[in-house]
């Protein structure tokens, strides 16, 4: 059974810092494609990026791909999402994601609030 856990969401102020972990179990992490999704509130679900076995990284927008950064721990089985300058539309609940064998995002965490207050 695939699980994936995120942590580390809460409430930050504009301009701050705040990473994202997401442990990953019952699947083949090293070889997998994970991926970071988000939701803010009353929107639709949105690709943040994601990490191939690679090592290949792909961002939704310049403008994550210029704040966020986005790597992996294959000792840990954890992705990590790093976000910096932190801005109000940042947010929403992050999910953290993995693709299975025909590179589609099948298995899904519940998801972490990452609130950034002015």
């Amino acid at each position: 059974q695939v699980q994936l856990v995120e942590s580390g969401g809460g409430l930050v102020q504009v301009g701050g810092s705040l990473t994202l972990s997401c442990v990953a179990s019952g699947l083949a992490f090293s070889s997998s494609t994970m991926g970071w999704f988000r939701r803010a509130p009353g929107k639709e679900r949105e690709f943040v990026g994601d990490i191939r076995w690679t090592g290949q990284i792909t961002y939704n927008s310049d403008s994550m791909k210029g704040r966020f950064s986005i790597s992996r721990d294959n000792a840990k089985n954890t992705v990590y999402l790093q976000m910096h300058s932190l801005k109000s539309e940042d947010t929403g609940v992050y999910f953290c994601a993995a693709q299975d064998g025909s590179y589609e995002y099948v298995y899904w965490g519940q998801g972490t609030q990452v609130t950034v207050s002015s």
